[in-house]
């Protein structure tokens, strides 16, 4: 994250980070999962409305490990990154009327879901830098501890800063998962698009995928998995936010 270090009281810092990054964090990750399913859901596959997850209420997706201890986790060890997912929305693909092509689209919703969140969020910033450039500027100076001079900045201060995080959390969260290696959704469209030899070998890696994730992101060869994260976040940030 683009914010500076600065001394504070570290309960303080941990209460203050967890309320800013929840709620980005919380309407990412569900937002992420009902897109899924409610492509699927148009594409012939009820599953995930039968599950009761197409709804926006983000207790129905919240994953103990993913969505509050790996998070938590990234938070108190000071990690400059923070990530966290869902329960996967429950898809069958038999359901589909097209399960190849429609298996493309499911995969595809969650992570275009995140850019345009991450397209509104960079709006919404945008607008306030227009009607409150100082709210901005004080963000900017200061970062995630920014302190509001009183007025409008008490209430557009911590929005300003939530729609930073957001722009960046949902980035992250759409890069990360179009990593091509099943079960991510990157890996799943890219089965979807191989001819069918070719999609069946590639769709074996499924049982592996988690592994070989796990050791990317840990080893990360020639910082291939950093660079691509890390460019693209600034790239797309860069681009949304404008500054």
């Amino acid at each position: 994250m683009i914010f500076p270090p600065r001394r504070r009281g570290k309960l303080e810092e941990i209460i203050r980070k967890v309320a800013i990054y929840a709620i980005p964090l919380l309407v990412a990750i569900t937002f992420h999962e009902v897109a899924h399913g409610y492509v699927a859901d148009k594409l012939g596959d009820p599953t995930a409305r039968l599950h009761g997850r197409l709804n926006l209420n983000p207790l129905k997706h919240i994953d103990l490990f993913g969505t509050i201890l790996v998070p938590l986790f990234l938070i108190l060890s000071k990690s400059p990154v923070l990530f966290g997912y869902a329960k996967p929305v429950p898809v069958n693909v038999l359901n589909l009327r097209d399960p190849r092509r429609g298996m493309v689209y499911v995969s595809a919703a969650g992570p275009g879901t995140n850019i345009a969140l991450a397209l509104l969020s960079g709006i919404g910033f945008r607008l306030i830098k227009f009607l409150s450039p100082g709210s901005v500027a004080t963000v900017m100076r200061e970062g995630l501890h920014a302190a509001p001079s009183g007025g409008w900045q008490v209430f557009l201060v911590p929005i300003v800063i939530m729609l930073i995080v957001s722009t960046q959390f949902n980035i992250l969260l759409a890069l990360f998962n179009l990593i091509p290696i099943p079960p991510l959704d990157g890996g799943r469209i890219v089965t979807g698009m191989l001819p069918d030899d070719m999609a069946e070998s590639f769709a074996r890696i499924e049982r592996y995928g988690m592994f070989i994730l796990i050791g990317l992101l840990f080893l990360n060869p020639f910082g291939i998995i950093s660079r691509f994260l890390g460019s693209g976040i600034h790239i797309l940030s860069s681009l949304f936010l404008g500054s």
